[in-house]
């Protein structure tokens, strides 16, 4: 596969991507080497497994981690209910060296997603997920898997693989992942998205979602992760969510009230969402900037949407003489040069 067919296997996914993720992910399929990917919940990481299996044609096997995982849960156990049967049914019947070799060979088995990733007959993507909530010594365990795909079974010793999976793990950094691990894979950080990219995404994933809401949401959360009296930061996913729940309310214009009444889709812990009511309290009482701007725009709003819904160009203009920034086409979706006048006008912050 070369670096424009995953381009379009990605645009296809409807994930937006830049250059440096592009070009990691290409070099990293294309060694067979290991990526890891870190940053904050929310911003596309496990996302980033699944578009690449699809992409690949491949099978996914999901590993997700949490404190204790050990080797059995995550490489092999024994079917122990069926050793004790056999040894019931076959005691007296064969000798006791060939009884016991017999419990441990692949019938009794039980393949977990480390092993199932490498003695799949196709290639597959392995996604360990969240790798920073598992044990150290988990992160040891998995250092054979990573440099030489193979693991090592006492009773049956070491396990090469079949196939070569593309393993990708992913961490929200919540403990220091070991050096040791970080030598063996490519390296990746996705951050919180721009202004610009976040739009295109919610436009990418929620295309049925009226354009000027989006901006208003996109506006809003920017505004919440600059906030520093905030403590959760609100992810990509989040501003997702925020946008199906005020499509499902069938509203298009993201007002005060709104914000108070749905904040629960976009920030996710009772300190975060009293501090942000707070500072909207705030506002309220002292509303001269935002009552104007709130105005300003219904009255666009109003007097645009005859033209939003046949696709005409708003000729409105505000009291003193400007443009309106608001008309869109049949979709209503924004023009460029609306959202160039936005910028200009301070309503949406240039990169």
């Amino acid at each position: 596969m070369d670096i424009e067919t995953l381009k379009k296997k990605m645009e296809e996914a409807n994930y937006v991507y830049d250059d440096n993720l592009i070009t990691t992910l290409f070099v990293a399929i294309n060694l067979d080497r290991p990526l890891l990917i870190e940053g904050e919940a929310g911003v596309g990481k496990t996302e980033v497994a699944k578009v690449v299996a699809n992409a690949l044609g491949r099978k996914l096997i999901r590993m997700q981690c949490y404190e204790g995982l050990d080797e059995s849960k995550t490489l092999y156990e024994w079917n122990y209910q069926k050793q004790l049967l056999s040894i019931q049914v076959n005691m007296g019947k064969i000798d006791d060296d060939s009884l016991t070799k017999s419990l441990f060979s692949d019938e009794y088995l039980l393949e977990r997603p480390l092993l199932q990733s490498i003695r799949s007959d196709e290639p597959v993507v392995l996604l360990i997920d969240e790798i920073d909530k598992a044990d150290e010594e988990f992160e040891a365990f998995l250092l054979e898997l990573l440099s030489d795909f193979q693991v090592s079974i006492p009773e049956v010793g070491t396990i090469k693989a079949k196939t070569k999976p593309f393993i990708v793990l992913t961490s929200n950094r919540a403990r220091p992942i070991s050096d040791a691990l970080r030598r063996r894979c490519a390296y990746l950080y996705i951050e919180y998205p721009d202004m610009e990219k976040e739009l295109e995404i919610l436009r990418s994933r929620v295309p049925h979602v009226d354009d000027r809401l989006c901006v208003q949401i996109v506006q809003a959360v920017q505004d919440l992760r600059n906030n520093e009296a905030i403590l959760k930061k609100p992810s990509v996913a989040e501003s997702l969510d925020w946008a199906e729940a005020l499509h499902a309310l069938g509203v298009r214009e993201l007002t005060p009230e709104l914000m108070k009444s749905t904040v629960g889709f976009v920030l996710k812990n009772n300190e975060d969402i009293a501090t942000f009511n707070e500072a909207l309290d705030a506002e309220e009482e002292d509303p001269e900037e935002t009552e104007e701007y709130h105005r300003r725009h219904a009255e666009g709003h109003e007097h645009c949407e005859h033209h939003h819904e046949h696709g005409e160009h708003c000729e409105h203009h505000h009291e003193n003489g400007e443009h309106c920034a608001h008309h869109s086409d049949p979709d209503g979706h924004l023009h460029d040069e609306d959202l160039e006048y936005m910028k200009a006008k301070g309503e949406i912050p240039s990169k």
